[in-house]
């Protein structure tokens, strides 16, 4: 055997001999005899990558991202900035802003009137964190999370800035980080999908959400998000047509799988491999799905922690439940997206309905997590795509306000998975305007998350079209200060 593995050693690299193999102990122990390069880590490469073999001891082992999608206003949530209030109405200074970027909506405008946040703040928890008065269930679970005040982008506006977030590019048609995590640690539950999506709507419509946000990108397929709805089917094209019963769905999917395989075995297509997962998987869920998806044995402690809306399909608080479920299930990445964030103008009324929609759900998830054990390995993100200004969008009046896009500095936070609780990272200046210390890109979060999971962001990489890439593009560092 050892003859033909180094006879075809340009054929049969460390990939192919272990996706062949059992990846128990004793099968690498024997790989490394018959391959001493093996596990030597030289020359990483595609080829060399072994998916759910993580480069170190991870700390979590799931991620649950509250995308808040339209961008909240961290000067109104968890950004204090007394003076603001006392400068009401005033220019900004021009020292401050000093030409920096803005939108096609504010560029023109011909003052620019500071205005500060119509609602109170109040400090809470052993770290004395500011938290505004909107956000009651979060001042509670503030000794359980990280936040981060420090956060800056590149991009202005929505598009760009939340492909940016999912994808480390802000061009579509990159794998988005689930896909990224899917491909760097496996499938934990074989009959659930390792990143799934939960869609929800706050007030108005707000900034769309788009399947490229979940895009396996130019990695196999089967580790594309799948989306879960609310409706009747939570996922498409899952339920077995009128008059079939589910042997046979079995027989037609053997005889399918052993049609690929021909196809296989001549055109050596990866592509048609991984469509043989995905009907599998397919028949997998139809039992695992319907039974994740029935909230309806949920004790009455649950559902008053997350409150009488996650009994209604499609709310934030039914999906925070669904995310809990899910990723207690195994699911590796939970995304979910909350819309209705763009306040450019009757900022309090809006951002007021929209704290509503998340703040008990978001808190009572981080609690309902820890009581039962999981959140030491489940790592929990809020946030959006950029912040907001600090000055007023269009008229300014004593009750009525709106705010731009500000990609310079916001606000979000983690808990779980090894972050440290209870702490406050990175400040602006007094106008939160600018960041003074300790910034935070897109990269280093992008990289501190993928850290958390056990994967080094510069080893988990995938050749294509003759590049390497990764999540983080060509940039990143840990954010060591906020791990434990």
């Amino acid at each position: 055997m050892e003859k033909n593995i180094l006879e075809h050693g340009l054929n049969f690299n460390r990939r192919r001999f272990l996706s062949r193999m059992s990846l128990g102990l004793g099968s690498i122990a024997l790989g490394s005899l018959l391959m001493p390069d093996l596990l030597s880590g030289g020359g990483m490469d595609e080829d060399d990558f072994v998916a759910g073999i993580p480069h170190f001891a991870p700390k979590a082992k799931r991620v649950i991202y509250l995308f808040q999608n339209g961008a909240p206003s961290q000067l109104e949530l968890f950004d204090y900035k007394p003076k603001l209030r006392e400068m009401m109405g005033q220019e900004l200074p021009e020292s401050i802003r000093a030409g920096q970027r803005l939108t096609g909506m504010t560029a023109n405008q011909a003052s620019f009137p500071m205005v500060g946040s119509f609602v109170n703040f109040k400090q809470y928890g052993d770290s004395r964190a500011w938290i505004s008065d909107l956000f009651p269930y979060t001042a509670k679970v503030v000794d359980d999370i990280c936040i981060i005040r420090s956060m800056h982008t590149e991009a202005i506006n929505h598009d760009p800035a939340l492909t940016f977030f999912q994808t480390g590019s802000q061009q579509g048609n990159r794998p988005s980080m689930g896909a990224w995590l899917s491909y760097g640690l496996g499938n934990e539950n074989k009959n659930l999908p390792a990143f799934t999506v939960l869609l929800s709507r706050g007030i108005g419509n707000g900034q769309g959400v788009y399947s490229k946000l979940w895009s396996n990108g130019f990695l196999d397929s089967i580790h594309q998000g799948v989306q879960f709805s609310s409706g009747e089917n939570p996922v498409l094209y899952l339920k077995d047509p009128n008059g079939m019963n589910r042997n046979e769905r079995r027989k037609i999917l053997d005889n399918l799988s052993e049609l690929n395989q021909m196809s296989y075995e001549e055109f050596g297509d990866p592509e048609i491999n991984t469509k043989i997962q995905q009907y599998e998987m397919a028949y997998r869920m139809q039992a695992a799905v319907p039974e994740i998806m029935d909230l309806s044995k949920e004790p009455d402690d649950i559902i008053k922690l997350y409150g009488s809306d996650c009994l209604v399909p499609g709310t934030f608080a039914a999906n925070c439940l669904l995310a809990r479920k899910l990723s207690e299930s195994g699911v590796r990445f939970v995304q979910l997206y909350h819309q209705g964030w763009d306040q450019h103008g009757n900022l309090p009324f809006e951002i007021s309905k929209q704290a509503i929609d998340v703040d008990q759900a978001s808190a009572a998830l981080v609690t309902d997590l820890k009581q039962r054990g999981l959140l030491d390995e489940t790592l929990v993100i809020w946030g959006g795509e950029f912040g907001r200004t600090n000055f007023s969008q269009g008229k300014l009046t004593k009750d009525n306000y709106g705010r731009d896009h500000h990609p310079r500095c916001f606000s979000i936070w983690m808990a779980g998975g090894g972050i440290k609780p209870g702490i406050v990272y990175g400040e602006t200046d007094d106008f939160g305007y600018n960041i003074v210390k300790d910034p935070v890109h897109v990269h280093d979060f992008q990289a501190t998350v993928l850290h958390q999971l056990g994967l080094d962001h510069e080893k988990l990489i995938f050749k294509h079209l003759g590049r390497r890439y990764r999540l983080t593009d060509v940039s990143g560092n840990v954010i060591k200060d906020i791990l434990v």
